[in-house]
Formats: C-alpha cells, structure tokens, sequence
C-alpha cells in the first residue's frame, strides 16, 4: 500500500478540515495529492509535535474536525501524546500515522514498528484511545477514514505503508515560516478570528 494512494483517498474526503503534517517526503506527496487543502495544512512540524499540535487545534476549535498525518518515527517520538488523547477524549481529531517501519527522510533506518513486536494501534488502545486500527489495504484505510472524519471520540489508524516514494511530484516551494503564516491565515479567514494582528511601531 503507497502512502500517496492513501492521501488520495483522504483528501477526497476533505472540505473545511484542518490538517497538520510532518516532515520528509510526505510533504510534498500531500501537497500535490490534496491541492484543495493547501492553505489549510500546516507543513513540516518536527518529529514527536504532529499529533500534539493537532491536538491543540482540536481542543481550541472543538466544533471543527482536525486531520493529524503524522509517522511511525513521530508518533514514537511523543507517546505520551496518547495517553493525552485518552484522557481528554477530543472529539473532532482524525490521526493518521504512516507507518512505514523506517525514518526515510534519513536514509531508511528501521523504526521500532520493523520489529513486528511494536503495535502502535494496540499501544493506543492501551492508552485509552478506544478507536485505534491498523489499515493494511486501501480498501480498510478509507474504510477508517470514512468512520474517523465523522467520529466522536479520538480516531486513530495507523496505515501500514511502503517505504517507497511517489515519483515526479511537484514540490512543494515555500518554507516553513511561509508556511505557518499561509495556515494561520486561512484559520482567521475561515473563523473569523484574529490570531496573529499587525505589527505596532513605537
């Protein structure tokens, strides 16, 4: 199962959702896989923030569904994050976590999950996160999505994916600083809120 594959079943699924990813070449699979959701993702958030973020956004738009797209390497990065989930039981926030047992951005070193003994879904579950699966075809993924972007409790599925890379995709040009200021703005327009004012000159 392609992990772009996958972003393509879920991005037809979203309209007005808020979506937070990480690094490496996930980025600009997303970016081209969900062309729609570009001001509203926030791009390149480092290993072990993805979820966490995703989190606070949930908790401070409660009536608003957020899409975490977080990895195998993150998500062991921060475990403590669903023991969070558990507890708080936000009910607006759909996490994905692809696993393709490898830090790829670095070369390919085997995550824990490569083990066989490590259940990243089993480990949320024992977390409290009651809706935690483990998708091993496209079939079952958007099976998951369709039940995890409507649910009301705290929805985790962890996508058993390969380690290879969707080929001669557009990347993505802007920056992480650029980046943050595209999402935050799209969160204003969308809420009409202010998060972020002008700047005051003494």
């Amino acid at each position: 199962m392609k992990r772009f594959d996958c972003m393509t079943i879920l991005s037809a699924r979203l309209k007005d959702e808020l979506v937070i990813l990480s690094l490496g070449a996930s980025v600009d699979e997303w970016y081209n896989a969900a062309p729609h959701m570009r001001e509203a993702s926030l791009f390149q958030q480092q290993l072990g923030c993805v979820t966490p973020q995703a989190f606070g956004l949930a908790a401070g738009l409660p009536h608003r569904r957020i899409v975490s797209l977080d990895t195998d390497g993150g998500m062991m990065f921060n475990l403590g994050i669903l023991a969070t989930l558990g507890n708080e039981q936000p009910k607006n926030l759909f996490v994905v976590v692809w696993d393709n047992e490898c830090y790829q951005s670095i070369g390919g070193p085997p995550t824990h999950t490569a083990s066989g003994r490590v259940d990243i879904a089993a480990i949320a579950r024992g977390a409290g996160v009651e809706q935690a699966h483990t998708a091993r075809s496209l079939e079952e993924f958007e099976t998951h999505c369709q039940a995890g972007l409507k649910a009301e409790v705290p929805y985790v599925v962890v996508a058993k994916v390969s380690g290879s890379v969707q080929p001669d995709i557009k990347r993505k040009h802007s920056d992480g600083r650029e980046d943050k200021y595209i999402f935050v703005r799209h969160v204003e327009a969308t809420e009409g809120i202010v998060i972020m004012g002008p700047s005051e000159h003494n």
